[in-house]
């Protein structure tokens, strides 16, 4: 895209706090947002071929609340990534991620996260540390298992849907704020499904279609009962 377009839209962000530039073929994250690192609260970048993030300019947003690059070819986040304090929302759906920065922890205002679609070969141990937590989607990546560590996950909503799980920790049941617990379309036997998860835990929406169990079979389980009652209740509860 031409400088003069990219000029404008800098413009823009400069006034709004928001600077987007979705489908544009950009190949590389634009260093012209190096003069905004001040007053940005929202980078949109989805939908282009960034394979990576410039270290030093990217841990210098210190204001940013949400950043989104769905859709690139990043296979890569740099540390300087966690120095961003203030951010809420990141989404990082479709790129080729393996892993996170072992400093991810430091993100410590991060509500929502998003990494569907990537190359995650286990849950990452760092989202443990993220007391603010609220939503994580790892949906469509390569998770095998769940480790005791879950047990710390201040997470309301986990979506693990179309992994290759096959193990899951009993410690899931400790999360004492996972209310949702998507497990569809993953490897589980229902003899691998802790049944605390029913009887001795938060969770009130369990969704395990298209694992190696029929659903029946589920509902025959010890504890399905205390389940459906805080299902019940919290279907009320927003009825």
């Amino acid at each position: 895209m031409g400088n003069s377009a990219l000029r404008a839209h800098v413009e823009t962000a400069q006034k709004t706090g928001v600077f987007q530039l979705k489908d544009r073929g950009l190949t590389e994250f634009p260093s012209e947002l190096q003069k905004l690192s001040s007053n940005l609260r929202t980078i949109d970048l989805s939908n282009n071929k960034i394979d990576s993030l410039p270290p030093v300019l990217i841990g210098k947003f210190t204001l940013l609340k949400s950043l989104s690059l769905n859709n690139n070819k990043l296979t890569v986040l740099p540390d300087e990534l966690c120095n961003l304090k203030k951010l809420e929302t990141l989404s990082l759906n479709n790129n080729h991620l393996r892993e996170l920065p072992s400093t991810f922890g430091q993100l410590s205002a991060l509500k929502t996260l998003s990494i569907s679609g990537n190359q995650l070969g286990a849950l990452p141990p760092q989202l443990c540390s993220l007391r603010h937590l609220d939503v994580v989607d790892l949906s469509k990546n390569q998770i095998r298992s769940i480790p005791d560590t879950v047990g710390e996950l201040q997470a309301i909503e986990l979506n693990l849907n179309q992994n290759q799980i096959s193990q899951i920790s009993i410690k899931i049941s400790c999360c004492p704020r996972l209310k949702v617990l998507r497990l569809e379309e993953n490897c589980l036997e229902l003899s691998m499904l802790p049944q605390s998860i029913l009887s001795d835990s938060q969770i009130c929406l369990l969704a395990v279609e298209g694992n190696l169990f029929e659903i029946k079979k589920l509902r025959e389980l010890e504890g399905y009962d205390k389940y459906m009652e805080r299902f019940t209740a919290t279907k009320k509860k927003f009825a």
